[in-house]
C-alpha cells in the first residue's frame, strides 16, 4: 500500500469558496474569522453528508468539524478533528492535513484514527520527522484536553479561550 501526500485545502474568504484536496471548488455559505480561528459552513455534494461545518484553529493545529449526514449514512460521532498545519491569511487560509484524526462522541469517548497512515507517510518521506512528531504531540494534547472536559470538544476549546458555536 502506498501513502498519499498530505491533503491540502484552501479557504478563500474573498470568493467565499473552499477548494478541497482534489481541486474541487465549492461555494461557502459562511466564513467567520476570530482571533483563534476560522469558521466555515457550506453545503456538501457528498453521498454520505449534505452539509459541513468546520473550525480551523491554527494555534492548536486542529480542524474541528460536524458532518451533517444524509439519512442512511449516519455515524456514531458528534465531532471530527483533523490534525495538521493551518495557516491564516488575510484573504485565504490553507490547511495541510497530517493524517491523524479524532472521532469524538460527546460525553462518552474520543478515538484516535489513522496512526497507520501517519507512520506510512513518514516512512515514505511524505511527512518529515518534525511534522510527524508534532502530529502525535498535537493529537495527544487534544485527546487529553477533550477527555478532561468529559469528552466535550466545545468545552475544552472554551476552557482555552476559544469558544466555538455551530449552526
Amino acid at each position: 500500500m502506498s501513502a498519499h501526500p498530505p491533503k491540502v485545502e484552501y479557504f478563500d474568504l474573498t470568493d467565499q469558496t473552499n477548494t478541497d484536496p482534489k481541486g474541487f471548488v465549492r461555494p461557502v455559505d459562511e466564513f467567520k474569522v476570530f482571533p483563534w480561528g476560522l469558521y466555515m459552513a457550506r453545503p456538501a455534494d457528498h453521498r454520505q453528508f449534505h452539509y459541513l461545518e468546520s473550525w480551523l484553529i491554527p494555534d492548536l493545529r486542529i480542524r474541528a468539524s460536524i458532518f451533517h449526514f444524509t439519512a442512511g449514512y449516519e455515524r456514531d460521532q458528534d465531532r471530527y478533528v483533523d490534525i495538521g498545519a493551518f495557516t491564516a491569511g488575510e484573504d485565504r487560509w490553507t490547511s495541510h492535513d497530517h493524517y491523524l484524526d479524532l472521532v469524538i462522541r460527546t460525553g462518552r469517548d474520543t478515538e484516535l484514527l489513522d496512526v497507520d497512515e501517519l507512520l506510512e507517510a513518514h516512512t515514505e518521506n511524505l511527512l518529515d520527522t518534525a511534522s510527524t512528531e508534532q502530529a502525535i504531540a498535537t493529537a495527544s494534547t487534544a485527546i487529553d484536553g477533550i477527555a478532561a472536559h468529559g469528552h466535550d470538544l466545545d468545552a475544552w476549546l472554551a476552557s482555552r479561550g476559544m469558544p466555538i458555536s455551530w449552526r
